[in-house]
């Protein structure tokens, strides 16, 4: 395609959307019970209780991913075993990382209703700290970390 052909294409396009869309607007009428948002204790409980609860699951998980493993000996002289020992290593690591950042964010959504004062600066900079702190893990998937 041209360049001058990409212009045109461009450029009708840009007369038949004109000025409808406006991202950064709230329409007049957003809907839902009047745009007022409640913040209170027992919500901010139970966003922490429900957390908690996905940490519970995890803990299931990481049970399963042992129990799944079991058997498989060693794997000197197979790299298929050496291969699913990596696997398993790294999904292991990431449950216990996601497991320990949901403790932390339920504890903090808990902490949240009792610390009402705080400013919302003060609550953003603490979730901040989670991502820092558990960064995903390294992509493993089609790396041969030398064993190839």
């Amino acid at each position: 395609m041209a360049w001058d052909e990409w212009e045109q294409l461009k450029s009708a396009a840009a007369e038949r959307h004109g000025t409808q869309m406006q991202l950064n607007h709230v329409p007049l009428d957003p809907g839902g019970s009047g745009g007022t948002l409640v913040s209170n204790k027992p919500a901010w409980s139970k966003a922490g209780g429900d957390v908690g609860l996905i940490r519970e699951d995890l803990s299931k998980v990481g049970v399963k991913l042992a129990d799944g493993q079991k058997g498989l000996g060693e794997d000197a002289g197979c790299m298929t075993a050496a291969s699913q020992k990596a696997v398993h290593e790294s999904w292991e690591k990431y449950v216990k990382n996601v497991s320990a950042r949901c403790g932390k964010l339920s504890g903090l959504l808990e902490k949240v209703g009792n610390d009402q004062l705080k400013t919302d600066e003060a609550i953003e900079a603490e979730i901040g700290n989670l991502k820092v702190e558990y960064a995903d893990t390294a992509v493993l998937g089609g790396q041969d970390d030398g064993r190839f």
